[in-house]
């Protein structure tokens, strides 16, 4: 039983998670969740305390046999052609009730700004030119609702942002919206980045 203490906008109890034991079908299903653009208007317009964010996520290398990637882009909706994090996702099995999700960042990402839209993003790109994010790995598992649920395995994600000594991230993947919570901490422990009340819950955008 995984426990995963998560919330969106107050801080809630703990959630049981029951893992259900996962198939390549189950990957397939989370990559079609991830991928496509997604928005936390409706969030921001409720509560002043989280800003109106755009996040896009784009299937690169679709020929690939070693799991999934997407190039992922984020940015504050004002300015959106000017993103604030750009990163490369790669999603595989990584046992039969784990999906992990590795993060790698770009050398020169803001070349790249805008990259989603294209039919094929980073095609210029390879797998070895990457910056792979050594402990930025977030680990997912199903839950019995059909949702995907996980977290890093905390203080293993090095971040130097803002005065952080590391990283963690929390995530909620469902058919129509992402729960994300990233947040920085220095040495102490204390919080030095990120959203203080809970998760930014980005509803996705149908086509």
């Amino acid at each position: 039983m995984l426990r995963i203490c998560f919330t969106i906008l107050v801080f809630a109890p703990c959630l049981a998670f029951s893992q259900q034991r996962l198939a390549a079908k189950d990957l397939k299903e989370l990559q079609s969740r991830m991928a496509g653009s997604f928005s936390s208007e409706a969030q921001s317009k409720s509560d002043s305390d989280f800003f109106h964010i755009v996040l896009h996520m784009a299937p690169i290398w679709k020929n690939s046999a070693d799991g999934f990637w997407l190039y992922v882009e984020q940015a504050v909706a004002a300015s959106a052609d000017k993103p604030y994090r750009q990163r490369v996702y790669h999603i595989t099995l990584n046992d039969d009730t784990t999906i992990a999700s590795q993060v790698y960042e770009l050398h020169a990402p803001m070349r790249f700004a805008g990259a989603w839209k294209k039919k094929n993003p980073l095609a210029s790109l390879t797998t070895d030119s990457l910056i792979s994010r050594e402990g930025c790995v977030i680990l997912l598992h199903k839950n019995r609702d059909g949702d995907f649920a996980g977290s890093m395995h905390d203080k293993d994600c090095p971040s130097n942002l803002r005065g952080a000594a590391y990283a963690t991230s929390e995530v909620v993947i469902r058919k129509d919206r992402m729960i994300s919570w990233d947040r920085g901490w220095n040495a102490d422990g204390q919080q030095v980045w990120g959203a203080e009340k809970g998760g930014y819950e980005f509803l996705k955008e149908k086509k």
